[in-house]
């Protein structure tokens, strides 16, 4: 290696960077982690996952959220991504590693036990009962507390009125912004603690993403964790407290939203145009 390379460095993919200057951005490491995510709510440690024997799409990933934080998780597409949510939901096989929510290890359980611990889910796709209105869904994410739907039903549409105005609607029927909200919503019924959401914004229109993001901040407010997986990494970036960049199965980079906006390596490497475009 040339003194060149070693005064700009090598980017995880192996492309050099540039010099820059220095940001709240850090290069992930387990040293790191392990300092900052002591008091954490929920923690993924080394986490190795994938769909099939043998095939690893998550290689040793560390990720962690805090109480009442919005975490952020962008990346290339392959990069492992939804999968890592998946993995924490208990909807993919962690093969090494673990999973642990308030200290407790949870890894490997199953998404029906899960629900009652505080973990909610989103996924991206077929998030709604299509042929049931819009209360119908929402009854069905209280379905094991039945007696609290009143209640949960009251604060979901206080965060979202107009769910209450098409309480009566079918799903189905509804505009794709309309759709997310019905499905965060219904992921909100049974009080989660921390609320996994995947690529919220997809197949939106840029009015509708601008909504989601909104309607994300605004569960995050209420003192609900976050942790969002996003395709428009700029937007997702400006409303996380902190977010991180995966890249080959592995976390990446780190740090707060803004810095990693701002960071000319991870620009270069992961945003390009798009987040060069203030």
């Amino acid at each position: 290696m040339s003194d060149n390379e070693t005064a700009v460095g090598i980017g995880p993919t192996g492309v050099p960077l540039e010099a820059v200057p220095e940001s709240d951005t850090e290069v992930c490491s387990r040293e790191g982690h392990l300092a900052a995510s002591q008091e954490a709510l929920l923690r993924a440690d080394e986490v190795t996952a994938g769909y099939l024997p043998g095939v690893s799409i998550l290689n040793g990933t560390d990720l962690y959220a805090n109480e009442g934080e919005l975490v952020g998780i962008i990346g290339p597409n392959g990069a492992g991504k939804s999968t890592l949510l998946k993995a924490m939901f208990g909807l993919v096989g962690v093969t090494a590693g673990k999973v642990t929510l308030r200290g407790e290890d949870i890894t490997n359980r199953r998404a029906h036990q899960l629900v009652p611990l505080g973990v909610g889910f989103v996924p991206q796709t077929n998030n709604v009962f299509a042929t049931l209105t819009v209360e119908e869904n929402l009854e069905m994410g209280v379905f094991l507390r039945p007696k609290a739907f009143r209640a949960r039903f009251d604060f979901v549409t206080d965060l979202f009125p107009i769910l209450g105005e098409r309480r009566a609607q079918r799903a189905g029927s509804l505009s794709g912004g309309e759709r997310q909200m019905v499905a965060m919503g219904r992921a909100l019924m049974m009080e989660p603690t921390v609320l996994l959401l995947d690529e919220p914004s997809a197949g939106l229109s840029p009015a509708m993403q601008d909504e989601v993001f909104f309607n994300t901040k605004q569960i995050n407010q209420t003192g609900v964790t976050v942790v969002m997986v996003e395709q428009n990494a700029r937007r997702c970036l400006q409303i996380c407290d902190r977010g991180y960049v995966l890249d080959q199965g592995r976390s990446a980079y780190t740090g707060p939203g803004e810095s990693l906006i701002d960071d000319p390596k991870v620009v270069e490497l992961y945003l390009g145009t798009l987040g060069r475009a203030r």
